[in-house]
Order: C-alpha cells, then sequence, then structure tokens
C-alpha cells in the first residue's frame, strides 16, 4: 500500500549515488567530476543534491548564476562552485561567496578584474570559457591574446580553468561536428596555455560526452541531467536511474452523465458515461497547461489516466474509466517506470522544462535506500 498523503517529490538519494558511481566508472582516476546543480538541482534541492554529492566525492559544483551558488554556500557546502553565466552586478556577491564565475566575454573580463581588484583581491579563480559551436556564450579563438593582455596587467585573477560546451555529443549523426568542437577547443587551450605559462583545468565533456567522447574527457567532466537519470543521456544508457518521482494522490471521484464538462471553460465535455479522478496538482505545480486536454498522463495503479480538460492552477482532472482505483489512492507523474522523458516526449516538450518546473511548494521528502 502506497504512503502517499500528499503531492511531493520523492529525491532517491541512493539512485544519486548509483548515477555519480556509474559515471565516474566511465573515467580515468584522474578526471574530476564536477556536478552542475543549477535550477535548484534539476527541479529537485539543490542543497540536499549537493550536500551528498559533496559526501561521496563531487570535485566541484557548477550553478547558472551566483543567487543559485549562496545558496549552496549558505548550506553549508565548501567545495568549490562554478558560476556558469555569471552577471556583472553580481560579481561582488560573487567574491564575498567565494564563487568561481565563468568570463566568457571582454566586457566580463575586464568588470570582474575591476570589481575584483576594488576588493583587494589576489589571485582569484576565474574560469575562461570559449564558445566552439554552440554560439550561445564565450571568447572565440582569436580571442586568446586579448585575454593575455588582460591577465598580464594584474595580479587580481588567475585562471583555474578553461572551459567550453559540446552543443550535440548525444546525437551520433553529429559525431563529425563533435569532433569538430572537441579539436578547436584543444587548440584554442593549447595556444592560451602556451602563452600563459600554467596549465589549468581542461573540461569540455556534458554527461553525453562522458558516455561517447573519451577524448573529450581532459582534466574533468561535468554532469548534470545523467546524475538525475533523466533526459536524453537516459536513452543511451539504462544504467542511469531517475533520481526525483513526483507522486500526489486522488482527492475526489466523479462520475459523469453525456454532456456534463469537466473544468474551466467547459473544455471537455463527456459524450458518454465517464469517471474522473481530481488530483491536487495544477500548473501552479509545474504541471503546465500544455499537458491539458489529453496531451498529457499520469500513471494510477499501473494505468495511464489522461488529463481531461484544462490544468487548473491547483488541480487536473484526469480520466479513470477503465482504471479500478478509489480516493486517497496514489497518483504518479513521473517515476523511475514512468519516466519525465516520457511524459514530456508525448507533451511536445523535452524532460528539463518538465523536471525545473516542479514549484518550491511542493513538499521535498529524502529517500535514503533503496
Amino acid at each position: 500500500m502506497s504512503s502517499t498523503k500528499e503531492t511531493v517529490l520523492e529525491i532517491n538519494l541512493a539512485h544519486l549515488t548509483h548515477n555519480f558511481n556509474y559515471l565516474k566508472s566511465k573515467i580515468a582516476d584522474h578526471v574530476k567530476m564536477l556536478a552542475v546543480v543549477k535550477a535548484s538541482g534539476y527541479g529537485s534541492d539543490a542543497a540536499i543534491i549537493a550536500k551528498h554529492l559533496e559526501k561521496i566525492g563531487a570535485d566541484y559544483f557548477a550553478v547558472a548564476y551566483a543567487s543559485e551558488g549562496v545558496i549552496l554556500r549558505e548550506a553549508g557546502v565548501k567545495i568549490p562552485i562554478l558560476v556558469l553565466h555569471p552577471q556583472p552586478v553580481n560579481f561582488p556577491k560573487l567574491i564575498e561567496y567565494k564563487l568561481e564565475p565563468s568570463l566568457y566575454s571582454s566586457r566580463t573580463l575586464r568588470e570582474f578584474i575591476k570589481i575584483a581588484s576594488l576588493l583587494g583581491e589576489q589571485n582569484y579563480p576565474i574560469h575562461i570559457k570559449f564558445n566552439t559551436g554552440l554560439n550561445r556564450i564565450g571568447f572565440w579563438e582569436n580571442d586568446v591574446d586579448y585575454i593575455i593582455n588582460q591577465l598580464n596587467a594584474t595580479n587580481t585573477v588567475k585562471i583555474v580553468s578553461l572551459l567550453s560546451h559540446l552543443a550535440a555529443s548525444e546525437d551520433p549523426n553529429e559525431k563529425e561536428f563533435t569532433i569538430h568542437q572537441i579539436n578547436s577547443f584543444k587548440k584554442t587551450s593549447k595556444e592560451l596555455i602556451q602563452k600563459l605559462g600554467y596549465t589549468p583545468i581542461m573540461h569540455q565533456s556534458n554527461t553525453s560526452g562522458i558516455l561517447n567522447y573519451r577524448e573529450a574527457h581532459f582534466d574533468m567532466v561535468r554532469t548534470g541531467i545523467g546524475l538525475y537519470g533523466y533526459g536524453n543521456d537516459a536513452k543511451f544508457d539504462k544504467e542511469l536511474k531517475p533520481v526525483a518521482s513526483l507522486k500526489s494522490i486522488i482527492s475526489q471521484i466523479h462520475r459523469l452523465e453525456p454532456g456534463e464538462s469537466v473544468g474551466y471553460n467547459r473544455a471537455f465535455k463527456a459524450t458518454d458515461f465517464i469517471k474522473t479522478a481530481t488530483v491536487p496538482i495544477g500548473h501552479a505545480d509545474g504541471i503546465s497547461r500544455q499537458y491539458g486536454n489529453k496531451k498529457g498522463f499520469v500513471i494510477i495503479n499501473n494505468q495511464r489516466a489522461y488529463i481531461l480538460g484544462n490544468v487548473c492552477m491547483d488541480m487536473i482532472m484526469v480520466d479513470i474509466t477503465n482504471i479500478d482505483c478509489k480516493e486517497g489512492d496514489e497518483v504518479i507523474i513521473f517515476d523511475a517506470n514512468s519516466n519525465a522523458a516520457k511524459i514530456a516526449e508525448f507533451s511536445g516538450t523535452i524532460s528539463y522544462e518538465l523536471l525545473t518546473a516542479v514549484s518550491p511548494r511542493v513538499k521535498r521528502t529524502v529517500i535514503e535506500e533503496n
């Protein structure tokens, strides 16, 4: 019998440990492991995730923005934290909390040196990001001399890593492009290191890079969604186990006659006798309106129950006409068997969007054991 009594996101730390150790087994002993815990640990709880990963051997963490790094520091996380997309307005706070910025343009490098100098810093750790084809953020190959000139003019900062990001390492049809990215990063890094006079850490691999491109492991690899066992990475390695499960319950059951409707705007109208269940989770909890009108489903007693009508702010109504169930029974939005990738793909989106949308008002619980 299920112990679920309300809408809850379960975080399985045993699965997290399994995924971490499995991915670590794919890299050489000298290669560091950087765990990406941005976006609340991909929708779970960044502090819970990070403290557990720190305990089991993560070398580095990465977040998207400085505010996310502050949360980790205030939770007691000690190991280095890389901020992947810092904004200059937050540089003082970043330094206050001993976070390490990824600098990706002449503006960010200049501004960080300026702020760090005003605060009296010396050899403050920075990371230099190069754009090798993702075309999102990053210095270009011909920026090497500019970077060196800026560094030669100050002792305020010191490069601790060079990084880039693979765009399509999960797609075997894009192998030529990925190899081009890897070679571009090698070439640019070699030039910068020769002029720098010392050798920072190099890292470019995401989770699919870990699994598919050993030549891109370099000194450190980055893994985010692979740790959580969702997304494209899970498609080509079944060893990855979903860490988070989103569950709820049946609050009430209704029996409708033909012509009766469900929810706002009467978006669904019964054409036959049906039975519906109301579930206490809605778009304020992360279940987007795009999942309404039978474009999304939940699992009740191992069967799909499709969402009827429009998703409400706090509730959804699902079709249980052919499902043997009762009020109080468990409803699975996603778990290890009906994972987020399947549900998202059915609704025309990706698992990341579903996972990171789970709102703070959904209670988080931790499962320590298998």
